[in-house]
């Protein structure tokens, strides 16, 4: 194992170091909250990929092809067609509007800071569970590396996350992705996947000893396709922390084409995770817990030196969805909360442009720590992951879908359909998981349909948004209106992609 820890603790240096060089270029805020706007298609690709490929999509995705077979492939599979149908249809528009946030879009295309304040706070708590699950999972990584104590596993990850995010913020959390990426990719695709097959006697044994509906692809169930279709596909059409990737790309078209591969890497490595999970079973067909299979196959069926690599793989599926959920997390707490509350508004003045960049990437800096500890915390007192993460994402799903594709789709929508929307589908899907259990398919079903009817109702019922800010709101989307953002000394060199 002596090899196998010296390749972990080389990956963990990394990063660290990493995050140290990314401080020197996160000089202004577009620099350290979206990387300056201008990742070419290559670290595009690579670091979207990075994110939504997290610890669930890794460890959750062999537990489910263990448990369902190749169909077990559809939860990260509706994940990489919400990436696919955010990139074709939106993204240009997204990356246009040169914003930092989803509440920002809200308050540009409705008019005012109301809508924005309260999608605010429903993102802001989407994307802290969003960052405590993707912490916990440190749990069961280091435990299979060091055998180590749970809470002392979450605090050793959750500080290099928090570490290195804090210095770079996105320049940082840019350069560890791709690296992850990499990682992810000859640790999970190239090593794990082929030994895998051939550890459970290739294609044909694996059918020979497992039952016909494990390779059956609809065998996990229609409704619990069409339920991650509505979380996760439509998930990723509306989050901060897939938004936030967006607002880095250097052109529309970056956005649109580098987002396209993502998604279809993100299709690929689908089918990755389910067919290890059916090798798995063929291996180890009594496991306690579907979850264990990835653990299971790396630590007893690969060689010293590969078994260190692919855990870095799996560490690396885990810190690039934790650090982006956070850098999320910090970046709506601080601009859309914490900023309205006191009444600030964000805007450069001449002759104090590089000041006050300094003071915000100071701010924003605070807030990644404060954030960063807070998720470390409540991680180590959390016990039920998935019920965390599934209140997290009801809740974006049922009170943001709406306004947000309908803002982007319906020039009659005006801010109290969205207000209507966001409290009535956010209102409906507590009470509904109170009512059905925080676990059922009805609450995202119906606080969704909730959120429509509000949304449609109370515009219709409403006078229309006023001309001017409709009229700005297409200059917007037509990359015309912004204000230019400072750019530092360091901008002068272009990031290649």
């Amino acid at each position: 194992m002596a090899v196998d820890y010296a390749v972990i603790v080389t990956y963990l240096a990394g990063m660290l170091a990493m995050g140290w060089w990314g401080m020197r270029r996160a000089k202004s805020k577009s620099e350290f909250l979206v990387a300056g706007r201008r990742l070419g298609p290559g670290m595009y690709s690579g670091t979207m990929a990075a994110i939504v490929l997290g610890g669930a999509s890794t460890i959750g995705g062999v537990g489910l092809g263990y448990q369902y077979g190749l169909s077990g492939a559809w939860m990260v599979f509706t994940i990489g067609l919400g990436l696919l149908a955010l990139s074709i249809f939106f993204s240009a528009r997204i990356a246009r509007l040169k914003v930092y946030t989803v509440s920002e879009m809200l308050d540009l295309r409705y008019g005012g800071g109301r809508a924005g304040i309260i999608s605010g706070i429903v993102m802001w708590a989407y994307t802290l569970m969003l960052a405590v699950t993707s912490t916990i999972a440190y749990a069961t990584i280091f435990d299979v590396i060091f055998d180590m104590d749970r809470s002392l596993s979450i605090i050793l990850g959750g500080t290099i996350v928090v570490a290195y995010s804090t210095l770079g913020g996105m320049w940082s959390i840019t350069l560890t992705d791709m690296v992850q990426f990499v990682v992810k990719t000859i640790g999970v695709l190239l090593l794990l996947l082929p030994i895998a097959v051939v550890k459970a006697g290739g294609f044909s044994e694996m059918k020979a000893q497992l039952p016909a509906e494990y390779f059956d692809p609809l065998g996990i169930g229609g409704e619990t396709i069409f339920t991650y279709v509505l979380i996760y596909t439509f998930g990723m059409l509306i989050g901060q922390d897939i938004w936030q990737r967006v607002f880095t790309a250097r052109s529309d078209k970056v956005a649109r084409y580098g987002g396209t591969v993502a998604g279809t890497y993100c299709l690929v490595y689908a089918l990755a995770g389910a067919v290890i999970g059916t090798a798995a079973k063929v291996l180890y067909p009594d496991l306690a817990h579907a979850d264990d299979a990835f653990a299971t196959i790396v630590r007893d069926e690969l060689p010293m030196g590969v078994r260190g690599l692919v855990l870095a793989a799996a560490l690396a599926a885990v810190m690039s969805t934790s650090s982006g959920a956070l850098i999320a997390c910090a970046t709506v707490a601080n601009n859309d909360i914490w900023s309205r509350l006191r009444g600030v508004v964000s805007r450069e003045k001449n002759g104090e442009a590089h000041d006050e960049a300094h003071d915000e990437v100071r701010g924003n800096r605070i807030f990644i720590l404060i954030m960063g500890i807070a998720v470390v915390c409540i991680a180590i007192a959390l016990n039920n992951v998935v019920e965390a993460l599934t209140v997290a994402y009801n809740l974006l799903v049922g009170g943001l879908l709406v306004p947000i594709l309908g803002g982007l789709l319906w020039k009659r929508g005006t801010v109290y359909g969205a207000l209507a929307s966001v409290s009535v589908g956010g209102l409906g899907v507590l009470g509904l998981m109170w009512w059905y259990g925080i676990l059922a398919n009805e609450p995202v079903y119906f606080g969704l349909l909730l959120s429509l009817a509000a949304y449609v109702v109370v515009s219709l019922a409403t006078r229309p948004t006023d001309a001017a800010v409709l009229a700005a709101w297409r200059e917007r989307l037509a990359g015309r209106g912004a204000e230019p953002e400072p750019r530092a000394a360091s901008e002068s060199v272009s990031t290649a992609g």
